[in-house]
């Protein structure tokens, strides 16, 4: 292969550049917006001053992934910074449950549930450096480390609120393992739904869950920058409506949804590709409030000011009902609310003294209705005062998303539901391949899926030069 072009420069598409780039192949990212990033950018949205990342902003798995690991982005401007808890989840009772980098401290605020926890979870920690690598692609692989790869497994398999019924007598427990497995963006009812809960927790003990320095934009900028420094182009304000348009190339990735990919080629790919494109399915979507604030949010648990996350959701029953009801084309009264409060440990992103943070829920995918005030009213519950904080906010619906960033198809930010079918076969078995030879897929609809992590775009990119019978690049570790 001597030279590919690469749709699209979120996170995955910049990693695929890079990574033929270090292949020694000539590449070129095509970008339809004007500036680059895709979901792991940043701007003034609110106010003059305050500034808001636009869709990702905690890195649990930024900073895990082995393939980021193996990059010098901090020579082009990436710092990550750590806040002193990766995690708060309040309470009604107007304490929280925090969970913190030390194991043994988060297992203490646990009571009786301290030994369930660290028993399940101590061994994902202790080896997180050859699970990371594990669960950070395809889920049919075949293991380096199948028996710490089924520890993982007996546990990551039930339903997340089956699991934590069964490990955790306290409702503490039960909560914030609920929270945790709420970023699956499944019901709490399915099968899988516990794995993304233990893999934030693990990665909360063993790596953290850190915010970027200057924004979510301060990690694509660093990704675009070393790639250029490898001789890699980068071209915004530049749509591509054909792949025809690209030239003589000997590959093209596309870090795009399967929707977007049959718009570009579906002339070209056999009948049952097309069906199974069609066939894909797509989560709920996310309702997203960001705020400029006159002040620190106003906890009434203050230990909730020790983390740049927080989750509002109460009870592990509560939350339960809030994830479900997507599913079931409906609303939750009282949404789980995810939370970030980045400018307590980033006060680069606000005027002196000011704040930003934003929150948002889970959604019917297409919803056009409007949950700021459920959203506001779930910030009350457990920050009295909340709205008197308030100097502007910015509204972001479903539609808004995918307006924003057609990838965001419904306002689904995981570029596609974290079904038992599509875990093993995302978008379809073929995985990055098409059936058009030299296109590829390698946008979050592909494993491991959601999250900002590059290792879709690295796995897309090892598989085009596997094709190619070029040198491929050694695998990340």
């Amino acid at each position: 292969m001597k030279k590919a072009a690469i749709l699209g420069s979120g996170p995955n598409g910049l990693s695929a550049a890079i990574t033929l780039a270090r292949a020694g192949v000539e590449v070129c990212v095509y970008e339809a917006r004007e500036t680059i990033g895709g979901a792991a950018s940043t701007g003034e949205i609110t106010l003059p001053g305050f500034r808001h990342d636009l869709g990702s902003s905690i890195y649990p798995m930024g900073i895990a992934s082995p393939f980021f690991q193996s990059l010098p982005l901090a020579k082009f401007g990436l710092k990550w910074i750590e806040p002193p808890a990766p995690l708060a989840h309040p309470l009604d009772d107007g304490t929280a449950v925090l969970l913190e980098h030390d194991l043994a401290a988060t297992a203490a605020g646990l009571g009786l549930d301290s030994k369930a926890y660290t028993r399940v979870v101590r061994p994902l920690v202790e080896g997180w450096r050859d699970l990371c690598p594990e669960i950070l692609g395809p889920v049919l692989h075949w293991p380096q480390h199948p028996i710490l790869l089924a520890k993982f497994g007996a546990f990551a398999a039930p339903p997340a609120s089956m699991l934590a019924k069964s490990l955790f007598s306290g409702p503490r427990a039960r909560a914030l393992f609920a929270g945790l497995a709420a970023h699956s963006v499944l019901p709490l009812e399915s099968a899988f739904s516990s794995a993304v809960g233990l893999v934030l927790a693990a990665a909360a003990h063993a790596t953290g869950w850190p915010i970027a320095a200057g924004g979510a934009q301060a990690v694509s900028d660093a990704l675009a920058s070393y790639l250029k420094s490898l001789g890699g182009r980068v071209e915004t304000s530049h749509p591509v409506e054909s792949l025809a348009e690209l030239g003589n190339v000997d590959a093209i990735l596309c870090d795009v949804s399967p929707k977007q990919l049959m718009r570009l080629g579906v002339r070209d790919f056999d009948p049952s590709f097309n069906l199974a494109l069609r066939s894909y399915v797509y989560g709920p979507g996310a309702y997203k409030v960001d705020w400029a604030l006159s002040q620190p949010i106003p906890w009434k648990a203050k230990e909730c000011s020790r983390a740049a996350t927080v989750h509002l959701g109460g009870t592990l029953e509560e939350i339960a009902a809030s994830e479900r009801a997507p599913w079931k084309s409906k609303v939750p009264e009282k949404p789980f609310v995810l939370v970030t409060q980045p400018t307590l440990f980033d006060p680069s992103r606000a005027p002196e003294g000011k704040h930003t943070a934003w929150g948002y829920c889970h959604v019917p995918n297409s919803f056009t209705g409007d949950l700021t005030e459920a959203i506001e009213a779930q910030m009350e519950r457990f920050a009295p005062g909340f709205r008197n904080c308030v100097l502007g906010r910015r509204v972001t619906t479903p539609a808004n998303f995918e307006i924003w960033n057609q990838n965001l198809v419904g306002g689904d930010l995981s570029g596609g539901a974290m079904t038992m079918k599509q875990l093993l076969f995302r978008p379809t078995s073929s995985l990055y391949r098409t059936t058009k030879k030299g296109l590829y897929l390698c946008s979050a609809s592909t494993p491991p899926g959601g999250g900002v992590h590059g290792m879709c775009g690295y796995h897309a990119a090892r598989a085009a030069l596997a094709d190619s019978q070029a040198p491929v690049a050694p695998a990340a570790k």
